[in-house]
């Protein structure tokens, strides 16, 4: 478990706990690490769910699935990054979304009761967990909202543009490697791959973008918020 502590460090539910105390965190816990192949699956939509999942290696990709089965990607989760906070803290825990790998990966489990509740032993860091955990939420909250708002514009050029513009404001730069490539980020925006590889391209040779298999760089920022405040009007 040590060898994972710089991961778990970075994790939003960690935040402002003590290394040294990890060890015995994870033991009052119960916590576990499992590892995954690519491809497989670590839960199904459906399934009822009891435990946070914190990614330790890989890429774990969270789906939906519409009635015609067709399959809408939500989110790619990297090291450090939690999922299933959302789904436990409902009355029934039933998944909606499928949860799978894209890479061999190493999961950390944390049961959800273990987390709410302190435990008889007195240990200082439940408070903060359960403090943490509110904050997770809200930014989850905050997180899908901005994925309403992508889904519900209307162009092409919008849509990739509002991608890109949160995708740079996350990192801090202009310069910037996407985890999808462009067959899972046409499923993210919920367009055709086809006409949104286009639009990529008219707006690179518009000067707008520019980019090399994975990595963008936003060359006009100004014209890229333009047209999401077009959109608006």
């Amino acid at each position: 478990m040590e060898k994972y502590y710089p991961i778990i460090k970075k994790c939003a539910l960690f935040r402002t706990i003590a290394e040294d105390e990890y060890a015995k965190m994870m033991n009052c816990m119960g916590a576990q690490v499992k590892g995954f192949r690519s491809e497989e699956y670590v839960f199904l939509a459906g399934d009822e769910v009891s435990t946070v999942g914190v990614v330790l290696t890989g890429v774990v990709e969270i789906m939906k699935e519409n009635l015609a089965g067709n399959k809408h990607i939500v989110a790619f989760l990297e090291p450090s990054d939690m999922f299933a906070e959302g789904i436990i803290c409902t009355k029934s825990r039933i998944s909606p979304v499928t949860v799978r790998v894209k890479e061999d990966s190493k999961i950390l489990f944390i049961p959800y009761a273990r987390i709410i509740k302190s435990c008889g032993n007195g240990c200082n860091f439940h408070i903060t967990l359960i403090q943490n955990m509110m904050v997770v939420l809200g930014e989850k909250n905050v997180n899908l909202n901005r994925k309403l708002e992508l889904l519900s514009l209307k162009g092409m050029r919008e849509k990739i543009a509002s991608f890109l513009i949160a995708e740079s404001n996350d990192r801090g730069s202009s310069m910037f490697q996407i985890m999808l490539n462009r067959t899972e980020l046409a499923d993210y925006l919920n367009v055709a791959r086809t006409s949104m590889c286009r639009e990529l391209a008219r707006m690179k040779d518009e000067g707008l973008i520019d980019y090399y298999g994975n990595s963008f760089k936003l060359i006009n920022k100004k014209e890229l918020l333009e047209c999401l405040e077009k959109n608006e009007r």
